[in-house]
């Protein structure tokens, strides 16, 4: 019988949100043990490339630390079932459009499991998932979670399992809604991960159980995990999305002028009062785009959800958007091309498909309009820096 290594964390992949996590439930680095440790992505070259290189380079204030990937890089999840190595929590943190492969997978290791005739076990050998890359994309991947159980189920792959046995799988699919932040230089053998400071990160979704669980393990690593508010996940997704874009995607329209030439700026300069105008603009954007999903109520006060977004905003001001940084690094490496990080794609392809459903024309508008600003400036900072 296979069950979880219990108080375990194993971080899905070792990108630099990742990496940001591990020093900071490590409590910076400074208790680097069994407990927390990060697992390769099936199939993923970056993930051979760590292999190959046989350390991982963090930066804490003072130095560089470098670590045996042979110490904290294990294997897959299905490698870790096999192996008796799963840990109770994952937390996943690639980009949002490598998650439908990380969820086939998750859909794998319960055939596994049911093979080994282990679903039916009081506690069940299958750990707590924590979706944590930004975008709006919960409601969405669960589904898609349960309806490629529902199709291994078809095809013979998995008794039927329900009413008893789905619902406590699926009460471990959650979310991690957060503004932790890390930056990663360099490539391949050069690479350093520079961690963000210790940013809040969220647990929605699931059961309560389930969250709480997850909270008392994380929260009890020194890392910033608390309980979301008792709403849905999608809600937390929109206040998140809230903040981001007018952090890291109107900073980085605010931080490249007309002649390309880039400038740091924190989220205080940020917010400054010159802002202001853009910020709300883009806040009443999504706020309509909520209101009509029912994320937001009809008769919500959009003043109480823009003086919410500033107090976020504003309790982080002495910090550079992680958009901001990537930008900054990409140009003193001469590798800064025009395109749109996946952070700020999955925040307005969906903002844009909702709105488009709900037939707000102008809203559209709006965020189709911030795609061409933001391509637009990068292109001009892109030739600056060649």
């Amino acid at each position: 019988m296979v069950s979880l290594i219990k108080d375990s964390v194993g971080i899905l992949p070792a990108g630099a949100l990742g990496v940001s996590f591990f020093y900071h439930l490590t409590k910076q680095l400074t208790q680097v043990d069994d407990r927390v440790y990060f697992l390769e992505r099936q199939n993923s070259s970056s993930s051979q490339g760590l292999k190959k290189s046989g350390e991982i380079a963090i930066a804490t204030s003072k130095t560089i630390k470098y670590f045996s990937t042979a110490k904290i890089l294990k294997p897959d999840l299905l490698s870790c079932y096999k192996l008796a190595l799963l840990p109770e929590i994952v937390l996943i943190c690639p980009n949002p459009d490598q998650l439908l492969s990380i969820i086939s997978t998750a859909v794998e290791l319960l055939i596994l499991i049911s093979e080994q005739g282990e679903l039916s076990q009081l506690e069940l050998p299958f750990p707590y998932l924590v979706l944590s890359s930004n975008g709006i994309y919960f409601q969405r991947f669960r589904q898609i979670f349960i309806e490629k159980i529902e199709e291994a189920t078809l095809f013979g792959r998995l008794a039927d399992l329900w009413p008893d046995i789905m619902p406590r799988i699926v009460s471990r699919f959650l979310r991690g809604v957060t503004i932790q932040t890390g930056v990663r230089e360099g490539s391949e053998g050069n690479t350093i991960y520079r961690p963000g400071p210790r940013g809040r990160t969220q647990i929605t979704g699931g059961d309560i159980t389930s969250r709480k669980r997850c909270c008392e393990i994380l929260a009890g690593k020194g890392a910033w995990f608390e309980l979301a508010p008792n709403i849905s996940p999608t809600r937390i997704e929109f206040d998140k999305a809230l903040a981001n874009l007018s952090t890291n995607l109107l900073g980085q329209l605010m931080s490249i002028d007309a002649q390309g030439k880039f400038k740091v700026l924190t989220i205080g300069e940020i917010l400054t009062n010159s802002h202001q105008p853009e910020i709300r603009e883009l806040a009443s954007h999504v706020f309509k785009v909520g209101q009509m999903i029912k994320v937001y109520g009809k008769d919500e006060n959009f003043e109480v959800v823009l003086d919410q977004l500033m107090e976020t905003c504003n309790a982080h001001a002495s910090h550079i958007p992680s958009s901001l940084q990537w930008v900054d690094t990409k140009i003193r490496l001469l590798t800064l091309e025009p395109e749109i990080t996946p952070t700020e794609a999955w925040l307005l392809e969906p903002l844009i498909r909702y709105a488009k459903a709900s037939e707000l024309e102008d809203s559209v508008n709006y965020f189709e309009s911030l795609k061409k600003q933001l391509i637009e400036k990068l292109t001009l900072a892109t030739n600056r820096n060649r």
